[in-house]
């Protein structure tokens, strides 16, 4: 296997996540505790999750959870849905199982950056960049004209991370059926699903939608649960299942019996608990829009599409990487700057930073902001 590079995100949280005093660029929806957690649960669920025995769970999930799960789409049943231990294993898996060494994939950019060195370690990689003169929205001519006689895969994510931006649904509809028209596999993360703003609709599940869709969704970002490292794909191909399950024996080989007890609990509740992220996203939105207001000559602000987090344009002398540095380092907030969204494959924008809203107490966060603001804005 090679060896992948430097995970810049993950690296640059390693120091600054859990020391600086205000995490502004958190990427999940608030969290809860276990009392919270299982206070939704019946009586029977919680007799069920107490007397758990703690021995191996089957590879594939458990067959309940896996249930529930698609439940969550309109065309999958249980033998559609593989669990993982958390988003990250299977994005690693399925790129590992779709690609080989003479394959090409696209990705688009800026992005999460496994998202784009995983299939680089593999095979050839084209990316195409989402445009913010039209919303960050996705080219699909662009796409089209990417595609390669060996083009086996593009790879997509919406709810986007960093932008917030969610596909038009036309667009998205050209895209699956420019993939159907060339074969290619629609590799979509989902993992944001849920979180919307202003109520705007939610895009279908590529899974649904494409019978070589492949829906990746997970128990940490909309749900704000990322201590389950419960995750899963949805897909109609069996026999791709199959061989990602069989990949998994070489890594987590099953998930935590704890977490997938927990998880079945909470997406048995998670109208409840994506009304709670939600109304929590549209009320920390509009803060952030008063704060980006007072500062509109530093900031160029926009409201995403959803998610919970956005990528607003930094306009200080400084420079977008001295402007996140200094603001943690002097005042303790915490932002991802626009050099942990390098792309190797193309220009990604250099003015940009990361900034999260889907957390509770985000006031502390503002105040600490706007302080340092006054004191050393131009």
């Amino acid at each position: 296997m090679p060896v992948l590079p430097d995970f810049k995100l993950e690296t640059y949280f390693s120091k600054w996540e859990f020391t600086a005093r205000y995490h502004m660029t958190a990427s999940d929806a608030q969290s809860m505790t276990m009392a919270e957690l299982l206070a939704m649960a019946t009586p029977e669920q919680r007799n069920a999750h107490d007397n758990l025995w703690l021995g191996y769970t089957e590879t594939f999930g458990d067959p309940e959870l896996r249930d529930i799960i698609a439940g969550l789409y309109t065309q999958m049943k249980q033998p559609e849905i593989l669990c993982f231990a958390g988003a990250e294993e299977g994005i690693y898996i399925a790129m590992h199982a779709l690609l080989d060494k003479g394959d090409h994939a696209i990705v688009v950019t800026p992005n999460y950056q496994s998202s784009e060195t995983i299939p680089l370690s593999i095979c050839d990689v084209s990316a195409v960049a989402l445009d913010p003169d039209d919303g960050w929205s996705l080219d699909i001519d662009a796409v089209s004209k990417a595609i390669r006689p060996n083009t086996k895969l593009i790879s997509i994510n919406f709810p986007h991370n960093p932008t917030g931006k969610v596909l038009e649904a036309e667009r998205f509809q050209a895209l699956v059926d420019l993939c159907r028209r060339h074969g290619i596999w629609l590799f979509s993360d989902e993992v944001y699903r849920g979180l919307t703003v202003d109520k705007k609709p939610v895009l279908p599940a590529a899974a649904d939608l494409y019978e070589r869709g492949l829906s990746l969704g997970v128990m940490s970002k909309a749900y704000g649960l990322p201590g389950l490292r419960i995750g899963w794909i949805a897909c109609r191909d069996h026999h791709l299942i199959s061989k990602m399950e069989r990949m998994k024996h070489y890594l987590s080989i099953c998930n935590t019996g704890p977490g997938e007890s927990l998880a079945k609990i909470a997406l048995l509740n998670a109208d409840r608990i994506l009304d709670r992220n939600n109304r929590l996203v549209a009320s920390n939105l509009e803060k952030l829009k008063t704060l980006f207001a007072e500062f509109d000559h530093l900031f160029d602000w926009y409201t995403p599409d959803g998610g919970c987090v956005c990528y607003p344009r930094y306009k200080g002398k400084d420079g977008v990487e001295a402007f996140a540095r200094n603001l943690v380092e002097r005042s303790g907030v915490l932002l991802l700057p626009a050099s942990l969204y390098h792309s190797d494959l193309n220009p990604t924008p250099l003015d940009r930073f990361r900034i999260g809203f889907g957390r509770a107490n985000i006031e502390e966060g503002i105040a600490a902001m706007r302080s340092y603001l006054l004191r050393n804005g131009s």
